[in-house]
């Protein structure tokens, strides 16, 4: 006879929100970077201690590369949805240079920058892995660029014998420098100021 009866797992269901924790985890990679990050720091950070951290993530370099993967799923999307919802080329490129620097100013502790070209970008030198990550995230920008570009082309926005990833490659650009000069300590309104004269030189390279 088959009993209806609860079967109990051995051991305490994890007390944590694994996206949660994550997400925590990534900000304080964020501030300081892989090495300068400590594991008390990223223990305080989740509300998790190390053997738990080990068992739901991995070790420190697996967690950052799984919030790295999380940083780029969450531009990606973003970025993505900037451009579908503009109107224009103009207003897609003005608007995505507000929302990165509104990002790139949002740290507790001070401006911190884009996490890829700012927490990711010096591991990258030693770690093939990370820095393959770290390349596939700056691509995913290029692209989501150049398929705002070619939009631009089919409705008369962008000269036709434009080329679409050399713009795109330039847009991209933009949005590096903010963030490099964002962590280095420049002040919002002038990388506003910035912003707004590059979209300038990019819309008079792409002109019909």
């Amino acid at each position: 006879m088959v009993q209806n009866k609860e079967v109990r797992r051995r051991g305490r269901p994890p007390a944590y929100d694994a996206e949660q924790a994550l997400a925590r985890a990534l900000e304080t990679f964020w501030t300081s970077g892989f090495e300068a990050t400590s594991l008390d720091e990223l223990s305080t950070a989740t509300g998790m201690n190390r053997p738990s951290l080990y068992g739901a993530f991995g070790d420190k370099r697996a967690l950052f590369l799984k919030a790295l993967m999380a940083y780029r799923a969450r531009g990606e999307m973003g970025l993505s949805q900037l451009i579908t919802d503009n109107p224009s080329v103009r207003d897609a490129l003005v608007n995505t240079c507000a929302a990165a620097l509104k990002l790139y100013f949002s740290g507790e502790k001070g401006a911190r920058g884009c996490f890829m070209t700012g927490a990711a970008l010096v591991g990258a030198v030693s770690d093939p892995e990370l820095r393959e990550a770290l390349l596939e995230g700056l691509e995913d920008i290029d692209r989501a660029f150049v398929a705002l570009f070619e939009h631009g082309q089919r409705r008369g926005e962008v000269a036709r014998d434009a080329d679409p990833e050399a713009l795109a490659f330039m847009a991209s650009a933009l949005l590096h420098t903010l963030s490099v000069r964002a962590r280095a300590g420049a002040k919002q309104p002038d990388l506003v100021r910035a912003a707004a004269k590059g979209v300038d030189v990019l819309l008079r390279a792409a002109r019909p």
